[in-house]
């Protein structure tokens, strides 16, 4: 969470760019992995943050 809105924050803007930060670094990664076929039907996507990056497994 911290990395996130670290990312997402923006002096001038507040939080605002958190919901395109949060859409491209999560949602549009997860629907690579699901449309891969790498996430069944029934399975979790975890979200985690290593290094500095925001990463997605299944």
């Amino acid at each position: 969470m911290a990395l996130l809105a670290a990312v997402g924050f923006d002096p001038d803007f507040g939080a605002r760019p958190l919901k395109r930060v949060i859409q491209r670094e999560i949602g549009d990664r997860a629907s690579v992995l699901i449309l891969e076929g790498k996430v069944g039907e029934d399975s979790a996507i975890v979200v985690d943050a290593v290094d500095d990056q925001i990463v997605l497994s299944s």
